[in-house]
């Protein structure tokens, strides 16, 4: 489980620093202690402080879940920065952004440090508590009560501020210290003479009370816990006894008074319980410690290792507890072998491995294989096949093309089952600079990561996990990498479309669009070459006849009219370079110019309209068909294939939705005979650009999609 300990102890990461300082802090070796402790039990640990950049932090930490994957949890120590009812903003936070937590939740958390407040409720539900009164400014009238009287600020944890005060001078003096250091309201509270003890609570519904604890203070200084006793100023020791030498019955008594007293404040998981015991026997209530400390010298420690805990287990516990609460278990199911579901063994295997996914598609991006860097995608490809070698899939030499396409299959072969495509180039330009891999919360970018990295670690994630519970070799499936996307799939596409023939259903591992959309058809994409000459000109020279540039540019712009959305049909120039002799303006155009169409034969008729556009004239022209990339018609067979898809994303909850892509894919190659859809890869967006990137939780998604889909066909 991934677990982050959100703590404050030194920073000042806000906005801007106004109102009242935090002036608690946890200790580094505390936090390490609880991050070694929950390492221990087998967690994925971080920790960092709660400033304003916590959420951004948690995000990218543990980013959103699918369906039946549990969230991660924060281990919250946070005492806040600054502000009133501290305890309460980090809590509030998480459960603003949702994400569960251990410990109280912001309305115990303000309740249990409004000291007032919770004596209020404290009497209203028949608890015993001091008698008391709140002084909020001074000079003021003096309350009603007899000496000795304990003096603290109203909404301060930790024992800031308190003291004992004897007469009306202590009481002036103590009251006027908490005005000037605190600017809050005084609580004052009728000091009951006795022993002091501590009750720790842990769990829920109801929560289970450690044994009691009671402090020993020695002879010197008053007889009450203070702030410059916490931090070992005051010059004394403070001891402890547990358990507390009570009887069985004040035991109980200690216990239940705890337990109620955490109720009515509606804490959760964990909390400490500081009451006095007089000496006629009778108990009151102090206050409710909402966030005990978790210090090798707090009571709240040494009364679980009285009730058996040791700090790890201690830690641990919390951390199941909280689980409880939120997931109705413990712990996260440990999902074994046998008696599980296929199903819900991929989809744990997967969800486990979040982060190293992660870190494979960074490993993949880090590697160069553009189209035109032939040592580059040498290198890839190996490095491909090296994982698949080792996943179990054996290389398919009768299909197999070095370097343009390989091809791979398990023991059953891939003859009439399902084959995954996708390509290993990155078709950008040699001169464009590349991106390195990064990541925030939402998004990975780097280049290629949505095209052809995310799509790779995705299909070896996936294959790993049908090896290790045991199904891959029993699918029929093959896997097919190509490395000529970028040149049009011109060396490729032959043995694509025989394995494809052979084959049942195809899956193109191209990135899913935004809006989570499949593609089940697609238009069909020529490219022409269109070479115009003409004679050399002077600038500023009248000629009757157009140059070859005014000419390329009056022809473009008639060939643009034959695009219609009605025939589903577009025609354009993509690239144009101009060719001219010093001093002279262009004589020779080269003009690239793209078809996209949906049916054969109105290509066909859109080329003879091309070339009676060009005409005869004056103005050579030369007109040069260099790639076709043949339509994905639409067809019953892709629609069904994608239902089924649907069916198994409905499940997990996974967003689907299927559309018509304008631009061409490799499934237009693959025969009517089989069923074809493309876009099974993670969800990316700016495809072939220095901005590409892919959506985080879209991999994870599509992994599950992907794999359970395949678990089918056994």
């Amino acid at each position: 489980m991934k677990l982050a300990i959100v703590y404050n102890h030194d920073s000042h990461n806000v906005i801007n620093l106004f109102g009242i300082p935090n002036r608690e802090f946890i200790g580094k070796k505390t936090i390490k202690l609880i991050t070694d402790a929950l390492k221990a039990d087998g967690h994925q640990v971080k920790a960092f402080e709660g400033d304003k950049d916590m959420i951004e932090r948690l995000e990218e930490f543990m980013p959103r879940v699918v369906k039946g994957e549990l969230p991660g949890l924060v281990f919250n120590v946070s005492y806040g920065i600054q502000g009133q009812a501290r305890y309460t903003h980090v809590p509030g936070i998480l459960e603003m952004v949702g994400i569960p937590y251990v410990g109280s939740g912001p309305l115990a958390h303000g309740l249990a440090l409004d000291k007032v407040v919770a004596k209020v409720l404290f009497r209203q539900y028949g608890l015993p508590t001091p008698d008391f009164a709140v002084v909020d400014s001074w000079p003021g009238e003096l309350p009603n009560l007899a000496y000795p009287l304990i003096v603290k600020p109203k909404n301060e944890a930790a024992s800031f501020g308190l003291r004992i005060v004897n007469d009306d001078a202590e009481l002036k003096e103590g009251v006027q210290t908490i005005f000037d250091n605190f600017k809050q309201p005084v609580l004052i509270e009728q000091y009951i003479e006795g022993r002091e003890i501590n009750v720790g609570l842990i769990g829920n519904n109801p929560p289970e009370t450690l044994p009691p604890v009671e402090l020993i203070f020695g002879p010197n200084g008053p007889p009450v816990y203070t702030n410059e006793d916490k931090r070992r100023t005051s010059g004394r020791e403070i001891n402890y006894k547990c358990p507390a030498p009570l009887s069985e019955e004040m035991t109980i008594q200690a216990q239940k008074l705890a337990r109620r007293a955490f109720e009515v404040l509606g804490c959760y998981d964990c909390a400490r319980v500081d009451m006095r015991l007089d000496q006629e026997g009778n108990f009151y209530l102090l206050e409710v410690n909402s966030l005990p400390s978790l210090g090798q010298r707090g009571s709240y420690l040494v009364g679980a290792a009285q009730a058996g805990f040791d700090f790890k287990s201690l830690i641990n516990r919390l951390v199941e507890v909280a689980s409880a609460r939120y997931f109705g278990t413990p712990k996260p199911q440990v999902l074994h072998e046998n008696g599980q579901d296929k199903e819900i063994r991929l989809s744990s295997f997967l969800a486990e491995r979040r982060d190293r996914i992660e870190r494979r598609i960074e490993n993949w991006t880090n590697l160069n294989s553009r189209t035109l860097d032939p040592v580059g995608i040498a290198g890839t490809m190996k490095k491909l096949s090296e994982s698949l070698r080792n996943i179990g899939l054996k290389p398919i030499e009768e299909y197999t093309d070095e370097p343009f396409v390989k091809t791979w299959q398990t023991r059953e072969g891939f003859v009439d089952g399902t084959v995954l495509i996708g390509h290993l180039d990155v078709p950008m330009a040699l001169d464009v600079s590349r991106q390195a891999f990064r990541r925030n919360p939402e998004w990975l970018y780097g280049e290629g990561v949505g095209s052809s990295r995310a799509p790779i670690a995705m299909l070896e994630f996936v294959l790993r996990g049908l090896k290790t519970i045991h199904c891959l070799q029993e699918l029929r499936l093959g896997v097919l990498y190509y490395t000529d996307e970028g040149r049009e799939c011109n060396y490729s596409s032959e043995i694509i479309r025989k394995v494809a023939e052979k084959a049942e259903k195809v899956l193109v591992l191209r990135p899913g669009n935004i809006g989570n959309k499949i593609i089940t058809q697609c238009r069909g994409h020529r490219k022409y070459l269109l070479d115009v000459e003409a004679a050399p000109r002077r600038l500023g020279k009248t000629f009757k006849k157009q140059g070859a540039l005014e000419w390329v540019c009056s022809k473009i712009e008639e060939l643009s009219k034959l695009s219609s959305q009605k025939k589903y049909v577009a025609v354009a120039a993509s690239d144009i370079q101009a060719t001219s002799f010093p001093m002279l303006l262009p004589h020779r155009i080269t003009v690239t110019l793209l078809v996209s169409y949906i049916e054969q034969e109105l290509a066909d008729d859109i080329e003879k309209e091309i070339r009676t556009i060009l005409g005869k004239g004056t103005i050579k022209w030369q007109l040069e068909k260099i790639s076709e990339r043949p339509p994905m018609k639409p067809r019953k067979a892709n629609r069904d294939l994608a239902k089924a898809l649907a069916k198994v994303a409905q499940k997990w909850e996974i967003p689907f939705a299927q559309e018509s892509s304008l631009w061409p894919a490799i499934g237009g190659v693959v025969p009517e005979s089989t069923a074809v859809v493309c876009g099974l890869g993670p969800i990316a967006k700016d495809l072939y650009t220095p901005h590409e990137t892919v959506e985080r939780i879209s991999v994870l998604q599509r992994a599950l999609l992907l794999g359970e889909f395949l678990l089918q066909d056994l």
